[in-house]
């Protein structure tokens, strides 16, 4: 027999408001601040952001972290040979999510997925902290793997050839620029009539903006 559990957990927002005024035209503008807002705020993992993707038979979602923001879009690292970069090479539409429960806020992203040039993606390789870097050398990301021994040994054998030099990024590890589309803010609000506001961007760069209900 099953089990069934009810989660009746409820709480009354109350923290802020998202006024037309406030958002103005520009929604990176927006985003930024909010980032900063939640850097601020002490949101453990600020820059975590939930990644959808289309894969061959299904839509697969999981959480990785943004690098960069800016008026091109948002920035994340990955194995171009992992599930999520495969997804994108195949179908390069994404969506992106952020939740924010301490501001009691959230954003969800809509566009579609390129890689960044190489030399970009060689200037934060270079930042990474050494042992980060000899990983993406030894992981295959999404690929099976025996036990948690066989990866660590995969590990020292990849820091043992790299001993004494630099490590250079390999070819299949890189950026991926997501490109928005549509950009919609939510804002936690009193009696559950919360605030959202989405933006839509036309062909020439300009965007537009609405007001959903909640």
């Amino acid at each position: 027999m099953s089990e069934e559990r009810k989660v009746e957990l409820r709480s009354e927002y109350g923290k802020g408001s998202l006024s037309e005024e406030t958002a103005g035209t520009d929604p990176m503008k927006v985003f930024l601040e909010w980032l900063d807002e939640a850097e601020r705020s002490g949101q453990p993992d600020h820059n975590g952001m939930m990644l959808s993707t289309v894969g061959s038979a299904s839509i697969s979602c999981r959480v990785v972290l943004l690098r960069q923001a800016d008026t091109r879009g948002f920035v994340f690292y990955t194995n171009y040979n992992s599930r999520k970069a495969m997804d994108l090479e195949r179908d390069p539409r994404a969506a992106l999510t952020f939740f924010w429960p301490v501001l009691e806020r959230q954003v969800r992203v809509e566009g579609k997925a390129v890689k960044l040039p190489a030399e970009e993606s060689d200037a934060y390789f270079a930042s990474r902290p050494r042992a980060s870097r000899i990983g993406a050398w030894s992981s295959d990301q999404s690929r099976t793997v025996e036990d948690r021994e066989a990866m660590e040994e995969r590990f020292a054998r990849w820091s043992e050839r790299f001993e004494g030099q630099e490590v250079p990024r390999p070819e299949h590890w890189g950026g991926i620029l997501v490109r928005p589309v549509r950009i919609e803010f939510w804002q936690g609000r009193e009696s559950r009539l919360h605030d959202r506001l989405a933006f839509e961007r036309f062909q020439d760069g300009s965007w537009q903006r609405m007001r959903l209900q909640p």
